[in-house]
């Protein structure tokens, strides 16, 4: 017989076994399956993501040319560009701002003079990708990626809209005048982008502007880099999640190639060498993992579709990027699932194709579920398990870095579910040591020897336990927090922003006349140290002294701020460039003052400063100064809010109570963590999957273990009793387990992760309530699973059992 042939009927005989067993088939496809699906899920809303962020990057920066900005942050006047075109510097203007629409929506508008615009800013938003006339006549258009454009449909007193596929989803681009008759900023620019090929004989900018600066494309605005560390953890969920799918993999396949060891013994003495018999069994693998690959694409396709809008809310709160509403299916999330699932395979698969490979050619071809670990390999285990604790440990004090934070939670929870066997072992030899009866001791000695079977399930289990603690208990703290923290910083009964500059005197003068107190709330964009922030103004009044959440204060530290002998920072400029008390800071190199104080800044990704009102008005006379917070009784705020409205004409997004925004930033917190929620979710159910199918695979092997014991007069009733009796114990155990675990989850989450990700840190809240109700699902889903095999045992033929002690064993 040639190789082909040999190697087909070797197939076809190794897949009769699945055709026999089609719960095992389904259990190896399943598991894999969604092991796959959630990887690749996370992958197609990253994959989609960075998508949007590249398009939003190319337009906001186009083809990474240079800007000429000024220095102060302020708008450039026309006369300036006007100078510069003149003296033969080669610029295109750009004006970029806010657009808020009636219901609370905001869009990046950007306008765009059309016949100096670089080739990536060129509207062409006709048939072929040829220019629209319409863009600069009449009305003038607006266009926007279709996405944006439906939600605009209704929004009056806006130009016609135009569907743009190559836009990104939130931005918004029309003609330069268009855009400054919306903005209200007529006469100026907000920059001038440098074309190529300037001249090299022409004027400096010291020359013609000095207060203008050459800048490349700021990467602190680069919405990719700013939102990595959320698409990170996004992908540590989607690994986490498929290991412990791979557990069932694992399992299943081990079992299989345990009950096929007669099958391999005769093929090898038909003439199939031990090389041929691998290369069978790594293509019937590869052919499932294939298979199971494509349908775990399928649901990864279906549970990123369910994802995405919270994912999109999520970026949008915490970081202002937008992110299309739907999925596309690109290329590199369905190859990462493909080869995810190979991957996964081979390595759920490595020590069972090494066993075959080096099997004896005259091996027993008696079945073995389970071999129980010796001693020496739990100590080994033991040691590996401290030995990665310790490396996390050593990551979490001496490292530095997102991806380093990533590794020690990574070693952490390796590092602690390898501790879960040999603690188990020790548990239930003691236990079995200090039982009384025969029937006790047997139980807790034949629960012992089930630890290395159902090991992997119960590793699958604490991993999805501790997460699912860790990730509530951070959740949970962040919200107490958060909460506790906007009742400090929404002091104010009412905030309201003028229409326009020329309108904001006026109606602070108004406000004055009616209100207790009226709060400037002024910021500009300057750069802190060199680095681009937010600086904002701060009345000398109560509200601050009173509210002002500060992590660390110096003496007189409200007095000081208030005469403009220091300024106030945030947490997250604090953390990123090492300042603390005392330090200087400089103010776009206008002024520099020494740090009084820190404070909390949560939800903010942004360096920001605090500065006296009379001090950021002689720094930057010309800025926006049209918002402010009123304090009022809060019995007459809804009456004065409605006076200002239909006195001044403003939109209902202009003039908000405090209780509104409250909860309209409640409500944007839940939804940003609803993501991670449902992950949690999905993981657990995975887990809850791998239990049971470790016992619905280990029950078939248990027969020649139980057969003598029930044999010595204990019914099939009884013995069902105690099978389920062992699986909630042995839950019990992994629950105790998981709780420390998942707190050192939260610990790392909270004091590294996000200090890193983010720039602040936040106290670490235990919600015990939580774990109870978390225990519970997990005793639940341990007693669903092991509740089918306990009852095939209970029914089970007493015949069948009999016929354990024909065979040779």
């Amino acid at each position: 017989m040639t190789a082909f042939p040999r190697l087909k009927a070797a197939l076809s005989a190794l897949l009769s076994h699945w055709w026999r067993h089609p719960g095992q088939l389904a259990t190896l496809v399943i598991g894999l399956s969604l092991a796959t699906a959630l990887w690749s899920g996370v992958q197609a809303i990253n994959a989609e993501a960075r998508a949007s962020y590249a398009k939003a990057e190319q337009t906001l920066a186009p083809d990474g040319l240079d800007r000429l900005r000024r220095t102060d942050g302020q708008p450039i006047a026309l006369s300036t560009y006007v100078a510069l075109q003149r003296a033969g510097w080669r610029t295109s203007p750009v004006i970029r701002g806010t657009l808020r629409v009636e219901g609370g929506g905001r869009y990046n508008l950007l306008g765009v003079e059309p016949v100096t615009a670089p080739q990536s800013l060129a509207p062409s938003s006709g048939e072929g990708g040829v220019f629209d006339a319409n863009f600069v006549s009449g009305e003038g258009l607006l266009m926007g990626h279709p996405d944006t454009v439906a939600t605009l449909k209704n929004a009056p007193d806006l130009p016609p809209l135009r569907a743009v596929e190559t836009l990104a989803p939130g931005i918004l681009v029309a003609d330069i005048g268009v855009v400054a008759r919306l903005l209200d900023k007529a006469g100026t620019v907000s920059e001038l982008v440098l074309l190529p090929g300037q001249p090299p004989s022409r004027p400096t900018l010291a020359q013609l502007a000095p207060q203008l600066e050459r800048q490349t494309p700021d990467a602190g605005n680069d919405i990719g880099r700013l939102t990595d560390s959320f698409h990170l953890n996004l992908t540590a969920f989607g690994l986490l999640s498929f290991a412990v799918g791979l557990f069932i993999v694992h399992g299943t396949i081990g079992l299989a190639f345990e009950q096929r060891r007669g099958v391999f013994r005769t093929l090898r003495v038909l003439g199939l060498s031990a090389r041929e018999m691998t290369v069978v069994t790594v293509l019937e693998l590869l052919a499932f993992a294939l298979v199971a690959g494509t349908l775990g694409i399928i649901l990864g396709y279906l549970i990123a579709s369910f994802l995405l809008p919270d994912v999109a809310a999520t970026v949008r709160g915490l970081y202002g990027a937008t992110i299309g509403g739907s999925v596309a299916l690109r290329p590199q999330w369905w190859a990462s699932g493909l080869a995810i699932a190979t991957l996964g395979t081979a390595l759920a698969a490595a020590g069972a194709l090494w066993r075959t490979h080096r099997l004896p050619i005259l091996a027993a071809a008696q079945p073995r579920a389970w071999a129980m670990l010796s001693s020496r390999n739990l100590v080994w285990q033991m040691a590996a398990a401290l030995l990665l604790l310790a490396l996390s440990v050593i990551l979490m004090v001496w490292g530095g870095g997102l991806v380093v934070g990533f590794l020690s939670l990574a070693l952490l929870l390796v590092g602690a579910a390898l501790t879960l066997p040999p603690i188990f072992a020790a548990l239930l030899t003691r236990f079995q040591s200090i039982a009384k009866g025969v029937k006790t001791q047997w139980f807790w000695a034949d629960t012992r020897q089930q630890v290395p079977g159902l090991s992997l399930a119960l590793m699958a289990l604490l991993l999805a336990l501790a997460a699912n603690i860790g990730v509530s208990t951070m959740v949970g703290s962040f919200r107490t927090t958060f909460v506790g923290w906007l009742d400090q910083r929404l002091a104010a009964e009412i905030y309201v922003s003028a229409n326009n500059t020329e309108q904001a005197p006026k109606l602070r003068a108004y406000l004055e006349e009616r209100a207790d107190a009226v709060l400037p709330i002024w910021d500009v964009e300057t750069t802190l140290n060199g680095v681009t922030g937010q600086l904002y103004s701060m009345a000398d009044h109560a509200t601050y002294s009173d509210n002002w959440p500060l992590l660390q204060a110096a003496d007189t530290v409200w007095e000081r701020v208030a005469a403009g002998e220091a300024l106030l920072i945030n947490e997250q400029l604090s953390r990123r460039q090492k300042i603390g008390l005392g330090d200087r800071v400089d103010i776009g190199g206008k002024r520099s003052l020494p740090v009084a104080g820190v404070y909390s800044d949560y939800g903010n990704p942004a360096q920001q400063a605090l500065i006296s009102v009379p001090l950021w008005v002689e720094l930057y006379p010309q800025a926006d100064r049209s918002r402010f917070g009123v304090r009022i009784d809060p019995a007459k705020a809804a009456a004065l809010k409605q006076e200002v409205q239909q006195r001044f004409d403003l939109p209902a997004d202009r003039i908000v109570e405090q209780a509104k925004i409250k909860e309209i930033s409640l409500k944007v917190f839940e939804r940003t963590f609803s993501v991670t929620d449902a992950l949690n979710i999905l993981t657990l159910a995975v887990a809850g999957f791998a239990i049971f199918t470790s016992l619905l695979t280990l029950s078939t092997m248990r027969l020649p273990q139980l057969a003598p014991v029930w044999s010595l007069g204990i019914t099939r009733r009884e013995l069902a009793w105690l099978e389920l009796a062992r699986a909630i114990i042995l839950a019990v155990f992994t629950i105790v387990l998981a709780v420390p675990v998942g707190i050192a989850l939260a610990w790392v989450l909270l004091a590294v992760i996000n200090v890193e990700a983010f720039g602040w840190r936040l106290p670490l809240t235990l919600f015990p309530a939580d774990w109870f109700r978390l225990a519970l699902f997990a005793l639940v889903a341990a007693a669903l699973a092991a509740a089918i095999p306990a009852r095939r045992l209970a029914r089970i033929a007493p015949a069948n059992l009999v016929k354990v002690f024909t065979h040779e064993r």
